[in-house]
């Protein structure tokens, strides 16, 4: 398995390590085929600006590179910045990952989404999430009608 210099430094120098114990939003997701599992901590300012971000990882290298790299992406950047990265973006920046460790990638983005999550709860916010269905291209939540549901 062959590993970018960006991905070994990560791994061998994560950025952001740690918990920020008054977080404004937290989020942990994990994956039960490998047992990566990601733990991310947001401090926001009043203008939703991600002001600090901390993360825990336990599972294998990329995972580790994959939060450190995620958690320097959007350090400093609006919410709505961090809602519309995507794991293919934390690939790029990592100058590309190998196939099977590419569920890495989606778990940073999945703890970054959830964590925003979190502070929106915590803040009595609640956001519809818009999104097109994938079966039948409705805009919104799907009405359950497709062929697919």
């Amino acid at each position: 398995m062959e590993y970018t210099e960006k991905v070994i430094d990560h791994f061998s120098n994560p950025r952001n390590v740690g918990e920020i114990p008054d977080a404004d939003g937290i989020g942990e997701v994990g994956n039960a085929k490998c047992g990566d599992i990601m733990k991310m901590y947001l401090k926001i300012d009043e203008n939703e600006v991600i002001t600090d971000v901390k993360f825990k990882t336990f599972g294998c290298g990329a995972a580790i590179a994959t939060s450190s790299v995620a958690t320097e992406m959007i350090k400093g950047k609006g919410i709505d910045y961090a809602l519309q990265l995507k794991n293919e973006d934390v690939v790029e920046a990592l100058g590309g990952l190998p196939a099977v460790k590419i569920h890495c990638s989606v778990l940073a983005e999945e703890a970054i989404k959830k964590a925003i999550g979190d502070y929106y709860t915590k803040k009595g916010i609640f956001k519809e999430e818009k999104t097109e269905c994938a079966c039948c291209s409705k805009e919104g939540n799907c009405d359950g009608n497709c062929t697919e549901h």
